[in-house]
Protein backbone atom coordinates (compact mmCIF):
# COMPACT_ATOMS: atom_id res chain seq x y z
CA UNK A 1 0.00 0.00 0.00
CA UNK A 2 1.97 3.11 -1.62
CA UNK A 3 -0.98 5.62 -0.01
CA UNK A 4 -1.16 6.45 3.21
CA UNK A 5 -4.33 5.49 5.00
CA UNK A 6 -7.66 7.56 4.79
CA UNK A 7 -10.74 4.99 5.56
CA UNK A 8 -10.92 3.24 8.96
CA UNK A 9 -13.48 0.16 9.30
CA UNK A 10 -14.23 -0.11 13.68
CA UNK A 11 -16.05 -3.13 14.92
CA UNK A 12 -16.41 -3.68 18.55
CA UNK A 13 -17.07 -7.34 20.27
CA UNK A 14 -18.66 -8.33 23.79
CA UNK A 15 -19.69 -5.75 26.79
CA UNK A 16 -21.48 -2.34 26.60
CA UNK A 17 -18.07 -0.90 27.83
CA UNK A 18 -16.15 -2.40 24.65
CA UNK A 19 -18.86 -1.12 22.15
CA UNK A 20 -18.55 2.36 23.93
CA UNK A 21 -14.73 1.99 23.41
CA UNK A 22 -15.12 1.73 20.30
CA UNK A 23 -17.21 4.69 19.70
CA UNK A 24 -14.62 6.62 21.33
CA UNK A 25 -12.21 5.20 18.94
CA UNK A 26 -14.41 5.78 15.90
CA UNK A 27 -15.22 9.47 16.70
CA UNK A 28 -11.66 10.24 17.25
CA UNK A 29 -10.35 9.26 13.91
CA UNK A 30 -13.15 11.16 12.70
CA UNK A 31 -12.43 14.02 14.45
CA UNK A 32 -8.82 12.93 12.89
CA UNK A 33 -9.50 13.23 9.63
CA UNK A 34 -9.89 9.87 8.88
CA UNK A 35 -13.41 8.44 6.87
CA UNK A 36 -14.87 5.58 9.68
CA UNK A 37 -16.77 3.37 7.24
CA UNK A 38 -19.01 0.46 7.69
CA UNK A 39 -18.04 -2.37 5.28
CA UNK A 40 -14.67 -3.99 5.44
CA UNK A 41 -14.13 -3.74 2.14
CA UNK A 42 -14.07 -0.18 1.76
CA UNK A 43 -11.28 0.17 4.48
CA UNK A 44 -7.63 1.12 4.28
CA UNK A 45 -7.20 -0.32 8.03
CA UNK A 46 -9.02 -2.35 9.87
CA UNK A 47 -9.55 -1.96 13.59
CA UNK A 48 -10.87 -4.92 15.64
CA UNK A 49 -11.71 -4.32 19.35
CA UNK A 50 -12.21 -8.00 20.98
CA UNK A 51 -13.34 -9.59 23.64
CA UNK A 52 -12.01 -12.81 24.91
CA UNK A 53 -14.19 -13.11 28.59
CA UNK A 54 -15.24 -16.95 27.24
CA UNK A 55 -13.20 -19.27 25.22
CA UNK A 56 -16.34 -19.66 22.58
CA UNK A 57 -16.07 -15.78 22.20
CA UNK A 58 -11.95 -15.33 21.88
CA UNK A 59 -11.94 -18.48 19.18
CA UNK A 60 -14.81 -16.54 17.09
CA UNK A 61 -12.73 -12.94 17.14
CA UNK A 62 -9.82 -15.37 15.97
CA UNK A 63 -11.07 -16.25 13.01
CA UNK A 64 -12.14 -13.17 12.09
CA UNK A 65 -9.57 -11.94 12.80
CA UNK A 66 -7.79 -14.36 10.41
CA UNK A 67 -9.63 -13.47 7.70
CA UNK A 68 -8.66 -9.95 6.99
CA UNK A 69 -8.70 -9.50 3.55
CA UNK A 70 -4.97 -9.18 1.91
CA UNK A 71 -3.97 -5.29 1.47
CA UNK A 72 -5.80 -4.37 4.69
CA UNK A 73 -3.98 -3.28 7.58
CA UNK A 74 -4.88 -4.71 10.86
CA UNK A 75 -5.11 -3.22 14.36
CA UNK A 76 -6.08 -5.32 16.99
CA UNK A 77 -7.43 -3.42 20.21
CA UNK A 78 -9.74 -4.20 23.29
CA UNK A 79 -9.62 -7.29 26.22
CA UNK A 80 -7.90 -10.06 23.74
CA UNK A 81 -3.92 -8.52 23.59
CA UNK A 82 -3.86 -8.50 27.46
CA UNK A 83 -5.25 -11.79 27.95
CA UNK A 84 -3.81 -13.90 24.93
CA UNK A 85 -1.45 -12.08 23.33
CA UNK A 86 0.42 -14.76 22.36
CA UNK A 87 -2.67 -16.47 20.73
CA UNK A 88 -2.54 -13.41 18.14
CA UNK A 89 1.27 -13.22 17.80
CA UNK A 90 0.97 -16.98 16.57
CA UNK A 91 -1.95 -16.97 14.29
CA UNK A 92 -2.98 -13.14 13.31
CA UNK A 93 -1.32 -11.53 10.43
CA UNK A 94 -1.48 -7.94 12.10
CA UNK A 95 -0.17 -4.38 11.96
CA UNK A 96 -1.00 -2.97 15.78
CA UNK A 97 -1.68 -4.54 18.67
CA UNK A 98 -3.16 -1.96 21.53
CA UNK A 99 -4.75 -2.88 24.96
CA UNK A 100 -8.24 -1.83 25.66
CA UNK A 101 -10.10 1.76 25.84
CA UNK A 102 -7.32 3.44 23.89
CA UNK A 103 -9.22 6.28 23.36
CA UNK A 104 -7.45 8.91 21.12
CA UNK A 105 -4.59 7.20 21.06
CA UNK A 106 -5.75 5.35 18.45
CA UNK A 107 -5.04 8.18 15.96
CA UNK A 108 -1.40 7.98 16.23
CA UNK A 109 -1.81 3.81 16.28
CA UNK A 110 -3.64 3.86 12.83
CA UNK A 111 -0.80 6.81 11.76
CA UNK A 112 2.17 4.53 12.66
CA UNK A 113 1.07 1.11 10.88
CA UNK A 114 0.04 3.76 8.21
CA UNK A 115 3.66 4.84 7.49
CA UNK A 116 4.68 1.41 7.72
CA UNK A 117 5.62 0.46 11.12
CA UNK A 118 4.63 -2.67 13.20
CA UNK A 119 3.78 -1.66 16.65
CA UNK A 120 2.51 -3.33 20.01
CA UNK A 121 1.64 -1.54 22.99
CA UNK A 122 0.38 -3.27 25.65
CA UNK A 123 -0.90 -0.59 28.34
CA UNK A 124 -2.73 -1.32 31.55
CA UNK A 125 -5.22 0.60 33.24
CA UNK A 126 -6.08 2.99 30.57
CA UNK A 127 -9.08 6.19 31.50
CA UNK A 128 -10.00 7.82 28.77
CA UNK A 129 -11.50 11.09 28.70
CA UNK A 130 -15.04 11.39 29.09
CA UNK A 131 -15.03 14.43 26.41
CA UNK A 132 -14.09 12.14 23.94
CA UNK A 133 -16.11 12.82 20.10
CA UNK A 134 -17.60 10.03 19.53
CA UNK A 135 -19.94 7.73 16.79
CA UNK A 136 -22.38 5.72 18.32
CA UNK A 137 -23.63 2.51 16.62
CA UNK A 138 -27.56 3.19 17.88
CA UNK A 139 -28.72 7.08 18.01
CA UNK A 140 -31.00 6.40 20.41
CA UNK A 141 -28.36 4.78 23.11
CA UNK A 142 -25.69 6.74 24.64
CA UNK A 143 -23.44 4.35 26.27
CA UNK A 144 -21.10 5.53 28.80
CA UNK A 145 -18.85 3.85 31.00
CA UNK A 146 -18.71 4.89 34.75
CA UNK A 147 -15.83 3.14 35.62
CA UNK A 148 -13.14 0.14 34.18
CA UNK A 149 -11.98 -2.31 36.02
CA UNK A 150 -13.57 -3.99 39.56
CA UNK A 151 -12.39 -5.07 42.90
CA UNK A 152 -13.00 -8.23 42.19
CA UNK A 153 -10.62 -11.53 41.83
CA UNK A 154 -13.17 -14.09 40.37
CA UNK A 155 -11.20 -17.10 39.96
CA UNK A 156 -12.25 -17.77 36.46
CA UNK A 157 -12.38 -14.20 35.01
CA UNK A 158 -9.85 -13.38 32.53
CA UNK A 159 -11.28 -9.77 31.96
CA UNK A 160 -8.87 -8.43 35.23
CA UNK A 161 -6.21 -9.34 33.79
CA UNK A 162 -7.10 -6.51 30.53
CA UNK A 163 -9.14 -3.87 32.69
CA UNK A 164 -7.66 -3.99 35.83
CA UNK A 165 -8.25 -2.47 39.33
CA UNK A 166 -11.46 0.29 39.44
CA UNK A 167 -10.81 3.47 38.26
CA UNK A 168 -14.14 5.41 38.66
CA UNK A 169 -14.91 8.94 36.89
CA UNK A 170 -16.37 11.72 38.81
CA UNK A 171 -19.80 12.17 38.92
CA UNK A 172 -19.26 15.62 37.46
CA UNK A 173 -17.70 14.22 33.99
CA UNK A 174 -19.92 11.48 33.83
CA UNK A 175 -23.25 14.09 34.26
CA UNK A 176 -21.44 16.48 31.61
CA UNK A 177 -21.24 13.00 29.55
CA UNK A 178 -24.75 12.09 29.79
CA UNK A 179 -26.40 15.99 29.36
CA UNK A 180 -23.65 15.93 25.71
CA UNK A 181 -25.65 12.43 24.62
CA UNK A 182 -28.63 13.67 25.25
CA UNK A 183 -28.01 17.00 23.21
CA UNK A 184 -26.91 14.53 20.55
CA UNK A 185 -30.62 12.71 20.66
CA UNK A 186 -30.07 9.73 22.45
CA UNK A 187 -33.17 8.71 24.67
CA UNK A 188 -31.81 5.72 26.57
CA UNK A 189 -28.22 6.09 29.08
CA UNK A 190 -26.51 2.50 29.80
CA UNK A 191 -24.42 2.93 33.16
CA UNK A 192 -21.98 0.90 32.63
CA UNK A 193 -18.99 -1.17 33.25
CA UNK A 194 -17.59 -4.48 34.67
CA UNK A 195 -18.69 -3.77 38.07
CA UNK A 196 -21.36 -0.98 38.53
CA UNK A 197 -22.21 -1.75 41.97
CA UNK A 198 -18.52 -1.26 42.90
CA UNK A 199 -18.14 2.92 41.22
CA UNK A 200 -17.29 4.97 43.02
CA UNK A 201 -15.58 3.37 46.14
CA UNK A 202 -12.13 4.50 45.28
CA UNK A 203 -13.09 8.12 44.98
CA UNK A 204 -15.36 8.20 48.04
CA UNK A 205 -18.80 7.99 46.05
CA UNK A 206 -21.32 5.26 44.91
CA UNK A 207 -23.84 4.18 42.08
CA UNK A 208 -26.95 5.49 44.37
CA UNK A 209 -24.99 9.00 44.57
CA UNK A 210 -24.52 8.95 40.54
CA UNK A 211 -28.14 7.90 39.95
CA UNK A 212 -29.78 9.99 41.60
CA UNK A 213 -27.50 13.43 39.95
CA UNK A 214 -28.07 12.02 36.51
CA UNK A 215 -31.47 11.41 36.99
CA UNK A 216 -31.98 15.72 37.89
CA UNK A 217 -30.85 16.01 34.33
CA UNK A 218 -33.87 17.84 32.49
CA UNK A 219 -35.59 16.09 29.88
CA UNK A 220 -37.57 12.77 28.84
CA UNK A 221 -34.85 9.60 28.81
CA UNK A 222 -34.44 6.01 30.58
CA UNK A 223 -31.79 4.89 32.16
CA UNK A 224 -30.14 1.47 32.32
CA UNK A 225 -27.95 -0.04 34.89
CA UNK A 226 -25.08 -2.33 33.81
CA UNK A 227 -24.52 -5.54 35.53
CA UNK A 228 -23.52 -5.56 39.67
CA UNK A 229 -22.26 -7.81 41.94
CA UNK A 230 -24.22 -8.92 44.82
CA UNK A 231 -20.91 -8.26 46.93
CA UNK A 232 -21.01 -4.38 46.63
CA UNK A 233 -24.97 -4.14 45.62
CA UNK A 234 -25.12 -5.07 49.29
CA UNK A 235 -23.64 -2.38 50.89
CA UNK A 236 -25.36 0.38 49.34
CA UNK A 237 -28.73 -1.47 49.01
CA UNK A 238 -31.60 0.96 50.96
CA UNK A 239 -29.95 3.95 48.72
CA UNK A 240 -29.60 1.65 45.37
CA UNK A 241 -33.40 0.88 45.55
CA UNK A 242 -34.45 4.31 46.67
CA UNK A 243 -32.45 6.00 43.60
CA UNK A 244 -33.66 2.75 40.79
CA UNK A 245 -37.53 4.23 42.37
CA UNK A 246 -36.95 7.43 39.94
CA UNK A 247 -38.88 7.27 36.82
CA UNK A 248 -36.18 7.81 34.71
CA UNK A 249 -34.68 4.82 35.64
CA UNK A 250 -35.62 1.54 33.76
CA UNK A 251 -36.73 -1.28 36.56
CA UNK A 252 -34.38 -3.82 35.74
CA UNK A 253 -31.46 -5.18 37.82
CA UNK A 254 -28.46 -7.44 36.19
CA UNK A 255 -27.23 -9.37 39.14
CA UNK A 256 -25.09 -12.38 38.65
CA UNK A 257 -25.54 -15.42 40.87
CA UNK A 258 -23.20 -17.76 39.04
CA UNK A 259 -24.21 -20.62 41.55
CA UNK A 260 -26.75 -21.69 43.85
CA UNK A 261 -24.06 -23.22 45.84
CA UNK A 262 -22.24 -21.68 48.40
CA UNK A 263 -19.09 -23.67 48.60
CA UNK A 264 -18.98 -23.35 44.40
CA UNK A 265 -18.72 -19.44 45.50
CA UNK A 266 -16.18 -19.85 47.77
CA UNK A 267 -14.26 -21.53 44.81
CA UNK A 268 -14.77 -19.20 42.44
CA UNK A 269 -13.83 -16.22 44.90
CA UNK A 270 -17.35 -14.63 44.87
CA UNK A 271 -17.46 -12.59 47.83
CA UNK A 272 -21.16 -13.42 49.23
CA UNK A 273 -22.91 -16.02 49.44
CA UNK A 274 -26.12 -17.43 48.45
CA UNK A 275 -28.75 -15.67 50.97
CA UNK A 276 -27.03 -12.52 49.92
CA UNK A 277 -28.10 -12.88 46.69
CA UNK A 278 -32.03 -14.21 47.93
CA UNK A 279 -31.79 -10.69 50.42
CA UNK A 280 -31.03 -8.26 47.35
CA UNK A 281 -33.70 -9.63 45.24
CA UNK A 282 -36.19 -9.80 48.12
CA UNK A 283 -35.45 -6.26 48.89
CA UNK A 284 -35.73 -5.23 45.62
CA UNK A 285 -39.22 -6.97 44.65
CA UNK A 286 -40.55 -5.48 47.41
CA UNK A 287 -40.40 -2.01 46.78
CA UNK A 288 -40.48 -2.07 42.72
CA UNK A 289 -42.26 -5.76 42.51
CA UNK A 290 -42.42 -5.87 38.55
CA UNK A 291 -38.54 -5.16 38.51
CA UNK A 292 -36.94 -7.48 36.05
CA UNK A 293 -34.44 -9.33 37.43
CA UNK A 294 -31.58 -10.73 34.95
CA UNK A 295 -28.84 -13.36 35.79
CA UNK A 296 -25.54 -15.01 35.21
CA UNK A 297 -24.83 -18.76 35.96
CA UNK A 298 -21.53 -20.93 35.07
CA UNK A 299 -22.22 -24.61 34.19
CA UNK A 300 -19.35 -27.05 35.31
CA UNK A 301 -17.38 -25.11 37.39
CA UNK A 302 -14.40 -27.22 38.62
CA UNK A 303 -15.38 -29.16 41.96
CA UNK A 304 -18.88 -28.32 41.25
CA UNK A 305 -20.73 -31.71 42.20
CA UNK A 306 -24.09 -32.93 41.02
CA UNK A 307 -25.75 -32.09 44.36
CA UNK A 308 -24.25 -28.66 44.04
CA UNK A 309 -26.09 -28.16 40.48
CA UNK A 310 -29.23 -29.34 41.57
CA UNK A 311 -29.03 -26.55 44.04
CA UNK A 312 -28.80 -23.73 41.23
CA UNK A 313 -31.72 -25.69 39.75
CA UNK A 314 -33.56 -25.01 43.15
CA UNK A 315 -32.32 -21.76 43.28
CA UNK A 316 -33.66 -20.25 39.83
CA UNK A 317 -36.93 -22.17 40.19
CA UNK A 318 -37.56 -20.35 43.60
CA UNK A 319 -35.68 -16.80 42.90
CA UNK A 320 -37.64 -16.75 39.21
CA UNK A 321 -35.62 -14.71 37.01
CA UNK A 322 -36.54 -12.98 33.96
CA UNK A 323 -33.23 -13.89 31.75
CA UNK A 324 -30.51 -16.18 32.96
CA UNK A 325 -27.49 -16.00 31.01
CA UNK A 326 -25.65 -19.42 31.07
CA UNK A 327 -22.35 -20.28 30.40
CA UNK A 328 -20.76 -23.69 30.46
CA UNK A 329 -17.22 -23.30 32.22
CA UNK A 330 -14.07 -23.09 29.71
CA UNK A 331 -10.90 -22.61 31.50
CA UNK A 332 -8.99 -19.21 30.80
CA UNK A 333 -5.29 -18.31 30.46
CA UNK A 334 -3.46 -17.54 33.76
CA UNK A 335 -6.72 -17.87 35.84
CA UNK A 336 -6.47 -19.85 39.03
CA UNK A 337 -9.76 -21.59 37.80
CA UNK A 338 -8.06 -22.97 35.02
CA UNK A 339 -5.27 -25.31 37.23
CA UNK A 340 -8.40 -26.19 38.83
CA UNK A 341 -9.69 -30.09 39.91
CA UNK A 342 -11.89 -32.00 39.24
CA UNK A 343 -12.98 -30.82 35.76
CA UNK A 344 -16.71 -31.64 35.16
CA UNK A 345 -16.36 -33.92 32.14
CA UNK A 346 -17.93 -32.08 28.79
CA UNK A 347 -20.81 -34.41 28.52
CA UNK A 348 -21.91 -33.67 31.69
CA UNK A 349 -21.72 -29.72 31.42
CA UNK A 350 -23.27 -29.63 28.24
CA UNK A 351 -26.10 -31.61 29.95
CA UNK A 352 -26.59 -29.12 32.96
CA UNK A 353 -26.36 -26.32 30.43
CA UNK A 354 -28.89 -27.99 28.62
CA UNK A 355 -31.56 -28.63 31.94
CA UNK A 356 -30.62 -25.11 32.83
CA UNK A 357 -32.14 -23.47 29.78
CA UNK A 358 -34.97 -25.46 29.22
CA UNK A 359 -35.86 -24.26 32.80
CA UNK A 360 -34.87 -20.95 32.50
CA UNK A 361 -37.29 -20.73 29.28
CA UNK A 362 -39.93 -21.81 30.91
CA UNK A 363 -39.58 -19.48 33.86
CA UNK A 364 -39.17 -16.50 31.68
CA UNK A 365 -42.50 -17.33 29.67
CA UNK A 366 -44.15 -17.74 32.83
CA UNK A 367 -43.17 -14.15 33.75
CA UNK A 368 -43.54 -12.75 30.80
CA UNK A 369 -47.32 -14.05 31.06
CA UNK A 370 -47.81 -11.86 33.39
CA UNK A 371 -47.46 -8.69 31.05
CA UNK A 372 -50.01 -10.16 28.85
CA UNK A 373 -52.44 -7.49 28.14
CA UNK A 374 -50.38 -4.79 29.82
CA UNK A 375 -50.99 -1.32 28.52
CA UNK A 376 -48.46 1.86 28.49
CA UNK A 377 -45.35 3.84 27.02
CA UNK A 378 -42.24 2.09 25.33
CA UNK A 379 -39.34 3.46 23.88
CA UNK A 380 -38.66 2.40 20.49
CA UNK A 381 -34.94 1.46 20.76
CA UNK A 382 -33.95 -0.72 18.24
CA UNK A 383 -35.04 -1.90 14.67
CA UNK A 384 -36.82 -5.09 15.13
CA UNK A 385 -35.53 -8.54 12.90
CA UNK A 386 -38.05 -9.10 10.88
CA UNK A 387 -39.17 -6.76 8.39
CA UNK A 388 -41.48 -4.15 9.72
CA UNK A 389 -40.66 -4.59 13.03
CA UNK A 390 -39.16 -2.20 16.15
CA UNK A 391 -38.45 -3.29 19.33
CA UNK A 392 -38.91 -1.28 22.21
CA UNK A 393 -38.66 -1.29 26.15
CA UNK A 394 -41.03 -0.62 28.42
CA UNK A 395 -39.90 0.94 32.32
CA UNK A 396 -39.08 -2.29 32.98
CA UNK A 397 -36.77 -2.53 30.54
CA UNK A 398 -39.03 -5.44 28.90
CA UNK A 399 -38.39 -5.96 25.02
CA UNK A 400 -41.71 -5.25 23.22
CA UNK A 401 -41.58 -6.08 19.57
CA UNK A 402 -44.01 -3.96 17.24
CA UNK A 403 -44.71 -4.86 13.43
CA UNK A 404 -45.58 -0.91 11.54
CA UNK A 405 -44.18 0.43 8.22
CA UNK A 406 -43.67 3.66 9.77
CA UNK A 407 -39.77 4.97 11.23
CA UNK A 408 -40.14 4.38 14.68
CA UNK A 409 -36.55 4.35 15.82
CA UNK A 410 -36.42 6.83 18.79
CA UNK A 411 -40.32 7.23 19.60
CA UNK A 412 -42.30 6.84 22.09
CA UNK A 413 -44.90 5.16 21.94
CA UNK A 414 -48.36 3.73 23.26
CA UNK A 415 -48.89 0.29 23.14
CA UNK A 416 -51.22 -3.00 24.35
CA UNK A 417 -49.22 -6.51 24.48
CA UNK A 418 -51.12 -8.79 23.05
CA UNK A 419 -48.84 -11.96 23.25
CA UNK A 420 -45.84 -13.58 25.18
CA UNK A 421 -42.62 -15.35 24.37
CA UNK A 422 -40.00 -16.44 26.79
CA UNK A 423 -37.63 -13.66 25.08
CA UNK A 424 -40.14 -10.83 24.04
CA UNK A 425 -43.49 -9.16 24.27
CA UNK A 426 -45.68 -8.37 21.14
CA UNK A 427 -47.88 -5.32 21.43
CA UNK A 428 -49.92 -3.50 19.03
CA UNK A 429 -49.76 0.46 18.75
CA UNK A 430 -53.01 2.05 20.76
Amino acid sequence: MTEKPKRVYVRSFGCPTNLADGEFMAGCLSEAGYEVVDRVEDADVVIYNTCGVKTPTENRVMNILRRVPRGKRLIVTGCLPLINVERIKDEVKFDGVLGPAPGSKIVEMVHKVGCGEKVVELEKNSKPSLGLPKISVNRVVGIVPINYGCLGSCSYCCVLFARGRLRSYRIEELVERVKRDLASGVKEVWLTSQDTACYGKDIATSLADLLKKVCRIEGEFFVRVGMMTPTYALEILNDLIQAYKDDKVFKFLHLPVQSGDDEVLKLMNRFYSVEDFRRIVNAFREEIPEITLATDVICGFPGESREAFEQTVELIKEVQPDVVNISKFFPRPHTPAGKMKPLVHPREVKERSRRLAELSKMVSLERNRAWMGWEGRILVDEVGKKPSSWMGRNFAYKPVVVKTGEFLLGKFLAVRVVEVFPTYLEAEIV
